[in-house]
């Protein structure tokens, strides 16, 4: 057993290296995840799927342009609930994940209740996303819209 801190998730430096270079390269082999972390192959397996099972690393994906899927048009719309419909955030949420333009939801704090990054195929997909399926409900108070120019990717 390592006398190495763990954080408060119980997660040691290993593990903590383990997602750093998962998430800079999530297509990296085991193998060469091993060697980068300095231990065994069936150790370093492990310790992923662990770190799968308890929820640090949330799944593996491609980062796709949405221009080369036919969604060109990107976007940041808040959302604001009406008071009254409160109860039913999470069957709004839950929703969400129907609509085909939208690809990340955000629950957040402050004046608004959600941010979506939707990516539309042109102006009129994007104002139907925010006309019929947003504004056009009876839970949506507000919506404001950002047009993305340029996403650039944190390191």
């Amino acid at each position: 057993m390592s006398d190495a801190p763990k954080d408060v998730r119980g997660l040691d430096p290993v593990d903590r290296e383990l997602l750093a270079l998962l998430e800079a390269d999530g297509r990296m082999p085991n193998n060469a995840l091993a060697e980068r972390v300095g231990i065994a192959p069936s150790t370093c397996l492990a310790r992923v799927r662990r770190l799968r099972e308890i929820g640090a690393i949330r799944g593996f994906h491609a980062d796709v342009d949405p221009a080369w899927i036919g969604r060109p048009i990107e976007a940041m719309i808040a959302v604001r609930i009406r008071s009254e419909s409160r109860d039913q955030i999470g069957r709004f949420a839950a929703s969400l994940a129907g609509i085909p333009a939208v690809r990340d939801v955000y629950f957040v704090s402050g004046s608004y209740d959600f941010l979506l990054h939707v990516a539309a195929a042109d102006v009129e997909d994007l104002r139907a996303v925010i006309t019929e399926r947003l504004s056009g409900t009876h839970l949506v108070a507000v919506t404001e819209t950002y047009l993305i120019f340029e996403h650039r990717r944190g390191s």
